[in-house]
């Protein structure tokens, strides 16, 4: 005969119930937990970006820090040369202020001895004035005489010139008084004289003409002549004496 198990389902019930309250409790805890979670990704991806932020932040002021420094360097540096820079005008200030005294020392002697100098040349540029001065006056008394023998030479010449003027003139109306006898003469000649061709043989008349037309023309030549050398001798004499007296004036 078999034997029967006995099953307290009241407790069973119970179990049950608590074992879904369990569950109920862990399904809550895990949906709890999962949200925590997503809270905490969500917080940590914040933080990672923040954290990115700052670390881009950071190289950033790192660079700027870098390049603060280099400019510090360089104003050390450029203090540095200023510093040398200075001295060095200092001490080039100090040399040219030494140069400058020396330089109108040695200008203060050289005005000195220009001074001296142009003293001497206004005495010896007086002294050669004077001696050109009289210079000029004995060439000037020396154009004097000369103008005065050119000009009784002139006048010689002129009285020569109006001799043989007359002279000239004097022969002339001697030809030409020549020349009227032997035409008057010729007039009264033969026949013979008139059968003679003209072409072959010219009238006496004519060998006087052409004669006295000569010597009229030779004397006027030679008259012209004399009045041209007398022209360039007073022409001569002005200039040289005009020469004079501007070189007289001048000094």
């Amino acid at each position: 005969m078999k034997k029967s198990t006995a099953v307290n389902l009241d407790k069973l019930l119970e179990d049950f119930c608590q074992t879904e309250q369990k569950m109920t409790d862990m399904t809550a805890k895990n949906s709890l937990l999962e949200m925590k979670l997503n809270e905490t990704s969500r917080m940590l991806t914040l933080k990672q970006t923040k954290e990115k932020y700052l670390r881009e932040e950071r190289d950033e002021l790192l660079q700027a820090v870098i390049g603060l420094e280099h400019t510090i360097k360089q104003q050390c540096d450029l203090r540095v040369e200023n510093e040398e820079l200075k001295k060095s005008i200092s001490d080039l200030e100090r040399d040219n202020y030494s140069k400058l005294q020396d330089s109108a020392a040695s200008i203060e002697g050289l005005q000195m001895e220009m001074a001296a100098q142009v003293a001497e040349h206004q005495s010896d540029a007086a002294e050669v004035r004077g001696q050109l001065q009289s210079k000029l006056e004995a060439k000037e008394r020396e154009m004097e005489e000369a103008l005065q023998t050119k000009e009784a030479e002139l006048e010689q010449m002129r009285k020569r010139m109006k001799e043989q003027e007359k002279e000239k003139q004097k022969e002339i109306i001697k030809l030409q008084m020549e020349f009227s006898a032997k035409l008057a003469r010729a007039q009264t000649t033969s026949v013979k004289v008139q059968q003679q061709p003209v072409a072959s043989c010219p009238l006496p008349q004519d060998l006087y003409k052409r004669k006295l037309q000569f010597i009229q023309e030779q004397s006027q030549r030679e008259v012209e002549a004399l009045r041209q050398r007398v022209k360039e001798l007073e022409q001569k004499s002005n200039s040289s004496f005009t020469e004079c007296r501007l070189k007289r004036k001048k000094l």
